[in-house]
């Protein structure tokens, strides 16, 4: 009786992976610097800073106003040290916003990983920081091959056929139905914050998922657990849906929320990320259709080239207007009355920040 009960679950077991999609969301350590552009001639630093599978031009939505010697400059990535970390509004001081940013750690588990520091306020009172990405990782930027000056050159395939750039663990997941768990590699170092994941889907809705606290030593795996996720099919609500013209859905990163409570000590806090991966139902499966619909009428084609324009534009608008703010501001030389933090990020610090 026991052999066969055993042999159930294990028959039960291998179902369910059978049936379960794993996909990695995003993978910091695909993420290090691997090429350096966006410097003068003057510039003797030799260090990579950006990296070059995610880089973005937004240049060439620029105004006529800009050389060509500003266009040149304007490029980003979602290289690690090009993160945010994004304080609430109560905890947004000059001196907790200078010591908040993200670093390459090196692993010697996984190589290259993400290290977050935040400094909270010291006063007993709630706060939270949101780790976020340079910008709004895109979901439909064909692939296309870039060079070590970060030239992207022409999309492959027309820009429509296979992956897209930033796919296969560069925070875009398409064919996405119902999400089954969420799982985090996160190092802890006993702090008692809570995390959170940060999923944004295919018509704009951000989703904010609980995956618990971070008050343990070392790597650990942090996993949430759908618990609307209905494992019979028996049991589910059936619809049909039309095929075509929609397009795939899909899910991408939107950073993670670390949140301290009162309760809790202010400070410096650490915490570092490997990776993010979600399991899955596909929306559509990949059948073998008599008719090819797309290469007739070549709507999604068109749909996709739209969004992707608008994710271009609005993604172009928010870097210029860094980029003019980076340009005002004024390169004052360091003053050793001020903290060692600001000088080691930007070369001085800001008046107040004094220690």
């Amino acid at each position: 009786m026991k052999r066969i009960i055993i042999l159930v679950a294990i028959t039960v077991f291998s179902a369910g992976m059978l049936f379960a999609h794993e996909s990695v969301l995003i993978d910091f350590s695909l993420l290090a610097a691997d090429i350096r552009v966006n410097v003068d001639e003057n510039d003797q630093d030799t260090r990579p800073n950006q990296n070059r599978r995610t880089i973005m031009d937004y240049g060439q939505v620029a105004g006529g106003s800009f050389t060509p010697g500003q266009r040149a400059l304007m490029r980003t990535s979602l290289a690690i040290e090009n993160w945010e970390v994004e304080l609430n509004s109560s905890a947004r001081t000059i001196q907790n916003m200078t010591r908040s940013y993200t670093r390459e750690a090196p692993s010697r588990r996984f190589g290259t990983v993400m290290g977050v520091r935040v400094h909270f306020p010291l006063i007993p009172a709630f706060s939270n920081a949101t780790v976020r990405p340079p910008f709004e990782i895109p979901a439909y930027e064909p692939m296309a091959d870039i060079d070590d000056e970060g030239n992207i050159g022409e999309p492959e395939n027309n820009g429509f056929a296979g992956p897209t750039r930033f796919e296969d663990g560069f925070g875009v997941v398409k064919n996405v139905g119902t999400i089954r768990s969420v799982a985090v590699n996160v190092y802890g170092l006993n702090f008692p914050h809570r995390l959170d994941v940060i999923l944004l889907d295919h018509m704009g809705n951000e989703r904010i998922v609980n995956m618990g606290h971070l008050n343990f030593d070392g790597w650990g795996e942090l996993v949430w657990n759908n618990p609307q996720y209905i494992f019979e099919v028996r049991n589910r609500d059936l619809r049909l849906f039309p095929l075509y013209p929609h397009s795939m859905p899909f899910v991408k990163f939107g950073g993670f929320r670390l949140h301290r409570d009162a309760s809790h000590p202010g400070g410096d806090f650490i915490v570092y990320f490997k990776d993010v991966r979600i399991i899955y139902d596909l929306a559509v499966l990949d059948t073998d259709r008599d008719i090819d619909d797309e290469a007739l009428w070549g709507i999604i084609r068109d749909r996709e080239a739209a969004r992707r324009m608008h994710e271009m534009e609005r993604f172009g608008q928010n870097q210029i207007i860094r980029f003019l703010d980076a340009q005002r501001q004024t390169r004052a030389p360091w003053n050793p009355l001020h903290g060692q933090d600001s000088q080691e990020r930007f070369g001085f610090t800001p008046v107040g920040d004094a220690e």
